[in-house]
Order: structure tokens, then sequence, then C-alpha cells
């Protein structure tokens, strides 16, 4: 099937399509959208670029446009989910696109806009409902959204969504789905837990798989640019003096460098805009309506913006700094030669930054050739296939040679080192010998002196005490006599004292006026009593 024609779509989606100057069927639309209308489920692998968004939206379309059901507030016949705010606008613009003659009611509802206006579009009824996974959750448990009159159900960008941390939000949604709903998944890749949760999901599923992971459109030009990182704005300002770039789309890994760049480009005239997740939904829709119109020429975008990113006529993709998973490089290349366009993707890399393009080139399973038009590039790395390969072996053989020459001389200082170890140890042990024995000589010499001295001083003290002893005894004996008649006279002279401190009686006694419990003395004054009272009231 080459013509949308041959498939069997209501008339109102035909003439959409027409009016839109589709004509040619990619493979993916030509494979999946005759499972899809007769009501199999579907697992599609398959890279941007291709063709989905008509490949599920159109068999969606044709089911909810025959189905005789009414709607109900709050209550979507159809679903679909998708991983980014960028993707769900562009999948909801399609859609109103293809189904302008219908009488359908589509709303799309993601974060960063105002969930008042959701809520309200909501309680008007709906037929399809296309959104974002957490504010779809929001809605959910506010109440606003019942997904039990779901009869279709698609899910964009499984993969995308496991690497933004919605796969549990998608198994949450999923678990609401009451009636079993017609189901399909797309993917750019299959990993297990993407795998795991098609099988919970779809049952009896149509697996097709066109373009697999790391396939790059036919048209898609690659150059590669080896350069260091400070010459990377002024190649980027000599790439963008070439009117033949018209539409470019320059990627960066952060949003710190998309802001710079972006104002670095503005300052030489160049109108950009930048597109990432800091920045508002409102701003993010405005730069991305005025990139699609040609308002302006250039658009700083991060990876967030990858797969959400569906502009026409896109000439050029700048990677002024690689992806650091080898998937984005697909995705990011993919935003050009779109609709059977051609396109070139141009890509800055460092000395940092060649580990990346090694996963790179080992993804997309080859070579991208090295331009070398150009005098910023960094010697070794520009060289051809055979030079690298050369100059990797010599590294090699010269880090071995290295390597070897290390050892040796690390083993000569071991043995070196071991031998001057062995021959200062006998060194210190025989000195500490000598020592040992000078010291025990010295030890032995002091004791005896000791001894010596001991001896003496002990003969000595011996001698002393016997010639004082000697000399007591004569003393004592000399002294007997005087001793007795001294004391006789000392107690004659005691007792003549005692006699003459005895009172004459005519010396009259003090007498001492008693004083009374009132505080005055016997006899006295007025003023002895005053007085009398002022010490006592001193001493109190």
């Amino acid at each position: 099937m080459t013509e949308f024609k041959s498939f069997d779509l209501a008339q109102p989606i035909l003439r959409a399509i027409s009016e839109q100057g589709y004509t040619a069927v990619t493979p993916i639309q030509s494979k999946s959208i005759p499972i899809l209308l007769q009501g199999h489920d579907l697992l599609g692998v398959a890279q941007t670029g291709t063709g989905k968004t008509a490949a599920f939206s159109l068999p969606l379309l044709h089911r909810l446009a025959t189905s005789k059901r009414n709607i109900r507030r709050g209550h979507p016949h159809g679903l679909v989910l998708a991983p980014t705010r960028e993707l769900a606008c562009q999948i909801g613009d399609s859609v109103r696109a293809y189904g302008r003659h219908l009488n359908l009611r589509t709303s799309v509802v993601i974060g960063g806009h105002s969930m008042r206006k959701q809520v309200k579009t909501l309680s008007r009824g709906i037929h399809l409902l296309i959104a974002t996974p957490g504010r779809l959750v929001d809605l959910m448990n506010q109440g606003h959204i019942e997904l039990d009159q779901v009869e279709i159900f698609v899910l964009d960008e499984a993969d995308r969504m496991l690497d933004m941390g919605f796969i549990h939000d998608v198994r949450r949604i999923s678990a609401k789905l009451t009636s079993k709903p017609q189901t399909a998944m797309f993917s750019a890749t299959m990993p297990k837990p993407v795998q795991k949760l098609a099988d919970g999901l779809l049952e009896n599923p149509k697996s097709i798989k066109y373009a697999p992971a790391g396939t790059i459109a036919d048209k898609v030009k690659q150059k590669i640019f080896f350069l260091p990182r400070e010459k990377k704005r002024d190649l980027l300002k000599k790439l963008l003096r070439d009117e033949q770039l018209q539409r470019v789309l320059i990627f960066t890994r952060t949003k710190h460098r998309a802001d710079s760049l972006t104002k670095t480009l503005n300052q030489l005239g160049i109108e950009t805009r930048a597109l990432h997740g800091n920045k508002s939904q409102s701003y993010r829709q405005r730069s991305l309506n005025q990139f699609r119109k040609g308002e302006i020429r250039t658009l700083v975008a991060t990876d967030i913006a990858a797969r959400g990113i569906d502009v026409d006529d896109v000439t050029h993709v700048i990677n002024f700094e690689l992806p650091n998973e080898p998937d984005s490089y697909v995705h990011r290349i993919g935003r050009t030669a779109r609709a059977g366009a051609n396109g070139m993707a141009l890509s800055f890399c460092d000395r940092e930054e060649l580990p990346y393009l090694q996963d790179i080139e080992k993804t997309i399973r080859q070579k991208i050739p090295v331009d070398a038009d150009y005098q910023y590039y960094a010697g070794d790395e520009a060289q051809s296939d055979e030079s690298q390969s050369n100059d990797s072996s010599r590294t090699r053989d010269g880090s071995r040679a290295k390597g070897a020459s290390r050892r040796k001389s690390a083993g000569r200082s071991k043995n070196a080192s071991r031998k001057g170890n062995a021959a200062r140890t006998k060194h210190a042990s025989d000195a500490k010998g000598g020592s040992r024995k000078k010291d025990a000589s010295r030890k032995n010499n002091a004791s005896r002196k000791n001894v010596a001295s001991h001896s003496k001083s002990a003969s000595r003290k011996n001698a002393n005490s016997h010639a004082r002893d000697d000399t007591r005894k004569n003393e004592g004996s000399q002294t007997t006599t005087p001793k007795s008649n001294a004391s006789k006279a000392n107690a004659s002279k005691t007792n003549s004292s005692k006699a003459n401190t005895k009172p004459s009686r005519s010396s009259k006694p003090v007498k001492f006026r008693r004083k009374k419990k009132s505080g005055s003395y016997k006899g006295g004054s007025g003023k002895h009593n005053q007085s009398a009272k002022g010490s006592t009231r001193r001493a109190a």
C-alpha cells in the first residue's frame, strides 16, 4: 500500500489527509494501520521521524468516529500518553489536523498549564485525551478523570518514559483501565523493563520492527569536527555565517550551556531562543512556533526536546556537545531530513568527548566522516582510521615498554633498598650489642664502687658512734656533784620568788560593778547607761 486511499478509513479523515498534502505512505504506516483497523494490539519498534504519529492517530480517529457511544463528563473514549510536553502538543496538533472534519472533542493535558482550564474542558466531555503521565495522575487523584470508558490506549515513546522515571505512573494509569481496551505501544528501543510492561499491557500483540535502534536515515549526512572545547564557539560562529544554514537546531548537554550559547548568538545579531526544562511551557511553545514559522533562525535545546520537536525543513542539526547516551544522538539528528527531505548533522568533539563518540559509532554501526576543511581540529583526533589504529598500536607498545622498564627499575630499586636495609640492620645490631656491653661494664663498675663506698661509710659511722659513747660516759661521771648543788640553789631561788609575789594586806582589791538585766550599772548615771546601750547596739 503506497497511498492512504487504499486504507479503509473514514472519508472525512481521507479528505483531511489530502488537504495536508500527504499522499505517500511510510513503511511503518503501511504495516501499522491495517493491524490497528482490525482491532489487534500492536507493539512497534521504530525510530522518531518515521511517521509513527499518523500510524496510530488515523486508526484511533477512525474508531472513535464510527463509535456510537455518547461521551460523559470526565470519561474519555481514547487515551494517548507521551513522555514530554512538546511531544504531547505535537500529537494534539496532528490529531486536530487529521480530524478537522470530524465531530470529535480532543483535549491535551500537560504540566505547566493552568489545571483549572483543563478541568473546565474535561467537564464538558471529550472523546480523545492526550496527556503526560504526571498531570494525568494528578487529575485522576482529584477525581476529574475516570478511565473506565477507554476503548483504545496508545503509549508512545515507552523507552523515553522509562528514562524519565514515568514507568511507575504508567503502571498506575494502566491499572485504572477497567475495560480491556485495544492497546498500541511504540518504542525506539526495547529494554527489559519496557518488554515487561508490554507483556502486562498487550494481549496477543502483533509486532512490527522498522528502523531498529541505531538506524540513521539515509538522507542525513554526518560530519565530525575535532577541536578543543574553547574553540567550539568560534567554529559555530564561522558555520552560521553560511546562508545555507537556514534553519538550525543546536543541542547541548546542560541547561546552563544552552542559555550561555543563546546569549552569545543573540549578541552576534543571530535571533536565537533556548528550549529546556527550566523554561515555562508558554515560553517553550512560543519559541517552537517562532522556529516553525521561520521567525527565528536558530534554536538551542537540550535532550528533553530531542523527541518532541517536529519541525519541517530543519536544514542542519549541530551537536555543540556530544550526548553521553548514544540513543540521544540518533534522536537529535532525526530532527532533520524529515518527510523525505535532505539534512546535515554536524558534531563538535573535544578530547573529553572521545569516549562518547566511540559509543555513538558503535551504536549506529558506522564511522562518522571527519571534516578536514577547517583548521580547528586537534591533531591526533583528526587523523584517518589507519593512522588512528597505528597510533593506538604505537601507544600500546610504548606503554608496554614503559611498563616493563618501570617494573625493572622498580625491581632494582626494591633489591637495592632491601640490601641497604639489611646492611643498616646489621650495623644497628652491632652498635646496639656494643652499647649493651659498655652499659653492662659501666653498671658493674658502678655497683662495685657503691659497695666499697657503703662499706667505708659504715665503718666510719661505727667508729664515730663508739667514740661518742666513750666521751659521754666520761663526762657523766665528772658532772654528777655540780648538778645536785645547782638544783638545790635553783629550788631556794624559786621559794624566795614565791614569797615575794604574795599580796600585801595594805593593797585593796579592785571591785567591779555587776551588770543588771536592764543593761545599766549599779549606781551609775544616765550617761553611763546610754553609753552602755550604745556599746551593746554597736556590738549587736
